[in-house]
């Protein structure tokens, strides 16, 4: 069955990958790079090829699924053998235009970040050498990949090619904010997201847009920065997971995480690097609370004072967001 998906996937690749004509979806920058059809058909496949696991059981796909806006909708991910992972899982969607991958910014773009959980004990646990012993096996997999990149041997540089690839095609614009702010489409907000939106990028309101910046033609509701919000706190109220600093060494970065994306951040439940808060109208509240205090706690959260009308405005904006999903 695995062999059938490749060669289906190959077949369909003449419109899977972005050309250096194509335009992006509305609000979003155009794509920063071209990759052929083979490559992303190739990338399609492993990106849904549960070999990549150590018993195989899991695929990218598993934690990044479609059907929850290429997230998992679970709180922790759950890897092989029941393992329980640290992080939410994060979609996939929009992450080319990420300047960091991973909630700690530990991969500098995709093609790092694939090889990630494929060797992480509590993700995929399998040794690349393994993955690329496994799928060379297959006869109709490395017939894809001398498409893809000419003759030559899998290797780990190229599954991490091919996966990156793919995922820079999951890229999704055109919500009802979009057509509202950038294609002057005044009818595209309910009332609700257009009191929610000033709401947003109010300075004396809820000010989201001091770190969910919106930008005209590079609109992804994130600075990519790194900053600790007092989400997941031990005993002590300092924070259980050290985030950026595990990364840097620095003190300042401990607890911090990066802004996430909001584009379809209504897909993808539950939310902050822990899962912790469930629904949108969690977000909103805890943010209208000031965060948790903590001695690393960013200066720029502060409490908002919104009352229950102002924050179920800001929760029918951030639904707004929701934008068209790719074709996958």
């Amino acid at each position: 069955m695995i062999r059938c998906a490749i060669i289906a996937a190959v077949l369909l690749a003449s419109c899977a990958g972005p050309k250096p004509e194509a335009s992006a979806p509305l609000g979003l920058p155009p794509p920063r790079q071209s990759f052929s059809p083979e490559l992303v058909a190739l990338g399609r496949a492993l990106f849904f090829d549960k070999r990549l696991s150590a018993d195989d059981s899991i695929s990218c796909a598993t934690c990044h699924d479609p059907e929850h806006g290429f997230a998992d909708g679970k709180k922790l991910s759950i890897g092989v053998n029941g393992l329980k992972g640290r992080r939410n899982a994060p979609t996939v969607l929009n992450a080319v235009y990420g300047r960091l991958q991973f909630w700690d910014g530990r991969a500098k773009d995709l093609e790092d970040q694939a090889g990630g959980p494929m060797a992480n004990s509590l993700e995929m646990n399998q040794s690349h050498e393994l993955s690329v012993k496994k799928l060379s096996a297959d006869t109709a997999l490395a017939a894809a990949v001398e498409r893809a990149f000419g003759p030559g041997p899998i290797g780990i540089d190229k599954i991490r090619k091919a996966l990156a690839a793919y995922e820079s095609t999951l890229v999704s614009g055109n919500s009802p904010v979009d057509r509202y702010l950038f294609g002057g489409d005044k009818t595209a907000l309910s009332p609700a997201a257009q009191r929610g939106l000033a709401i947003f990028d109010a300075p004396n309101k809820g000010r989201c847009s001091t770190c969910h910046a919106i930008q005209r033609g590079d609109a992804l509701f994130s600075d990519g920065q790194f900053h600790n919000l007092g989400v997941g706190l031990d005993s002590d109220g300092e924070p259980k997971d050290p985030g950026r600093f595990e990364v840097t060494k620095r003190d300042a970065d401990r607890g911090a995480f990066k802004t996430p994306i909001l584009r379809n951040v209504a897909r993808t439940a539950p939310y902050m690097h822990d899962g912790s808060l469930k629904t949108l109208k969690d977000v909103v509240d805890f943010y209208n609370g000031g965060g948790n205090s903590n001695s690393h706690l960013d200066d720029r959260i502060k409490p908002l004072n919104l009352n229950s009308g102002e924050r179920d405005d800001l929760v029918a904006f951030l639904e707004a967001l929701n934008g068209d999903i790719p074709k996958h």
